[in-house]
């Protein structure tokens, strides 16, 4: 038997080995996990000020906790100046924290699933079998769907694809499936798109419609409104 933690945080990027399960571990204090998905739903860079007032703690309080993520590896720093103001009597550049690019994962005992998807995804693709797939993708979809009830947004956060409103659209901070859709994009992302329509069609109720919206730093699916469906 074996139990895993995982967090992704969008990128290629691996912390080190030695570090994931320290890196996990910070996140067991309530007020470092509060921060930390403050600033992963914010999207961009966060300073210090915004943080803790969106967590209700002292700036102080909030600046140890995020500095300790950022040394874990789980968020990035940076420096720059707020407001339009510049040169003398401009104030000190703010430091700000937005989430880091690598990825970190801890599983005990060790499992490398990684390597069995990107053999099988290998094999899908050399075969030609990308319909399959997508039809696998789309029944593991509806299931799901059917299983959850209507919140489209909860069924999405559960698979770890962070749902955000962008306008007329839910969009996908992340792809679960970030690796995988490096190294085989089209198929990867035909796969995406098949499994949040069969979300969509198993939930049983207008809730939008699926389509393919690519940009950098998100997956590359959306969901249109159920007003908006061209």
């Amino acid at each position: 038997m074996s139990s895993g933690r995982r967090i992704y945080n969008g990128g290629m990027d691996r912390v080190p080995p030695e570090r994931e399960l320290a890196a996990i571990g910070l996140l067991q204090d309530p007020v470092r996990r509060a921060l930390y998905g403050h600033v992963v739903a914010a999207g961009g860079d966060v300073s210090r000020n915004q943080a803790a007032e969106a967590v209700g703690v002292q700036r102080s309080l909030a600046a140890f906790h995020l500095d300790k993520l950022v040394e874990a590896g789980l968020l990035e720093a940076s420096f720059r100046r707020l407001g339009d103001r510049r040169g003398p009597g401009a104030g000190r550049p703010a430091k700000l924290y937005r989430r880091a690019a690598g990825e970190v994962e801890a599983s005990l005992p060790p499992r490398t699933y990684e390597t069995a998807a990107q053999l099988l995804a290998e094999a899908v693709d050399q075969a030609g079998a990308d319909l399959e797939l997508q039809a696998a993708a789309r029944r593991a979809g509806q299931a799901g769907g059917r299983d959850a009830g209507p919140a489209i947004e909860q069924l999405l956060e559960a698979r770890g694809y962070e749902p955000y409103p962008d306008g007329d659209r839910l969009r996908l901070r992340n792809c679960p499936f970030a690796h995988l859709a490096h190294e085989f994009p089209v198929l990867v992302c035909s796969m995406n798109l098949a499994l949040v329509e069969g979300l969509l069609e198993g939930i049983g109720k207008p809730a939008g419609r699926a389509v393919m919206d690519p940009a950098p730093g998100r997956c590359c699916v959306a969901i249109t409104s159920k007003d908006n469906q061209d």
